[in-house]
């Protein structure tokens, strides 16, 4: 049996593993898009070849949810990490539509795998030592961590473009180089401080049950989330609103260093840019998630999504209708400010819909819902912005998501009974 690690020992695996999963993914997100469109694709082709990263996810959530019980957290997640080595390397050799559809369903599959292993080991490991330890302050640290690993390696990455010391291939090539470099990396210290916390030996006897049972959930996840959205109002607001949050996602995550790169001139420019505004974006979404919690105390919660998905979706259509560089980074950080004050706050009214019976369903259902609808609005929105325009695409992106503000109308209503039942409640007592 492998030796179970010491609670701090553990907090240090689980810090460094979320450092190095992240910080891979940092040294490319901020010039994924265009490495694609530098690479030959249109923008069309290139959102379709990366919705095939969403079918996958939305394929496997639910069926690989339970192979890290059947299998071993050690296991599951030493795959997700080879599967993040390939999907790397598929997208730095990658030429063609298929070539990136092909690293687009591995890193699909790597997402899928890698969704949960590393965090209930982590949990089992501290448990198996002290089961009543209190594992919240990590599990708070990590996003912290998250969040600085993607943060460091995006201003890296716009270093490397800016310094582009290889003549002889593009500027964006040496930190998708790096990417994948780290992601073999990772894969290095997950084999070298990843310890299985128990022996496989004395896995439960019904875990390939429950993988073969999960690998059957999605249909079942979709006809008990429809059930439940037919006799709620408030549910199917959510859903509703949750649709209109993912188009303009398109707008700040996808078309957001398309128009950049055309406002300087090429991929390579904009990638220098992107690594100081990947990096500024985390800071904007963390500043926008604090400030819902403030607002929300006056206002509720309620108003407070409302608010949000308004100011998020004018966000999206001024950063359309700018025509600078400079202003197009100012309404990128507004905008992804507030998609980090949306967050909390439509997490929260899910929650209150939500009971304990079907809380995972709702969760699962919302999850669904968001990549169902990126996968649908992205290449349609591609094909609109290679036909027309970009600043099209975006305009029609963050109108059309500002319709996601009547969706809450309904969780605005339930929360008026709710404050007035509270309110007549506390007199009759």
């Amino acid at each position: 049996m492998s030796t179970v690690q010491t609670p701090a020992a553990a907090r240090r695996t689980f810090l460094t593993l979320s450092f190095t999963r992240w910080f891979s993914v940092g040294l490319v997100v901020g010039i994924f898009i265009l490495w694609i469109l530098e690479r030959g694709l249109t923008i069309s082709e290139a959102a379709f070849a990366l919705t095939f990263t969403g079918i996958v996810v939305f394929l496997l959530e639910l069926p690989t949810s339970g192979f890290a019980d059947v299998f071993g957290r050690r296991p599951v997640y030493v795959t997700a990490a080879v599967f993040g080595v390939l999907s790397s390397v598929a997208l730095l050799v990658a030429h063609s539509f298929i070539a990136f559809v092909i690293a687009a369903v591995l890193t699909g599959v790597f997402r899928a795998l890698d969704s949960g292993p590393l965090e209930a080991w982590f949990v089992d490991t501290v448990h198996a030592t002290d089961p009543d330890a209190d594992v919240d302050g990590a599990l708070a640290a990590q996003g912290t961590v998250v969040g600085v690993a993607i943060a460091v390696a995006a201003l890296i990455s716009g270093g490397l473009v800016w310094w582009h010391p290889v003549a002889g291939q593009s500027a964006l090539w040496l930190p998708v180089l790096c990417g994948a470099i780290f992601s073999v990396v990772h894969l290095g210290m997950v084999l070298l401080l990843l310890k299985e916390p128990r022996d496989m030996e004395h896995l439960d006897t019904s875990g390939m049950r429950r993988a073969v049972a999960s690998a059957k959930e999605a249909p079942t996840v979709v006809r008990d989330g429809l059930r439940l959205m037919r006799s709620s109002r408030v549910l199917r607001g959510l859903m509703l609103a949750e649709v209109a949050w993912a188009i303009a996602m398109v707008v700040f995550e996808m078309f957001q260093p398309v128009r950049l790169a055309e406002l300087l001139g090429g991929e390579e420019a904009a990638g220098a840019w992107m690594g100081p505004i990947a990096a500024g974006g985390w800071a904007a979404v963390a500043a926008g998630s604090a400030l819902a919690g403030l607002t929300s105390k006056r206002i509720g919660v309620s108003r407070t999504a409302i608010l949000g998905r308004v100011l998020n979706s004018l966000g999206a259509v001024v950063m359309g209708l700018v025509a600078g560089p400079v202003a197009l980074v100012a309404a990128f950080a507004f905008t992804y400010s507030m998609h980090g004050f949306l967050g909390p706050m439509h997490a929260a009214l899910l929650h209150r819909v939500a009971q304990a019976s079907n809380r995972a369903t709702v969760l699962s259902m919302n999850s669904m819902v968001a990549f169902a609808a990126y996968t649908v609005a992205a290449p349609l929105l591609g094909l609109l912005a290679e036909g027309v325009s970009t600043q099209t695409a975006m305009v029609v992106a963050g109108a059309v998501s500002l319709l996601g503000l009547l969706a809450y109308l309904p969780a605005r209503r339930a929360e008026r009974i709710r404050a007035k039942e509270h309110l007549l409640s506390a007199a009759t007592r």
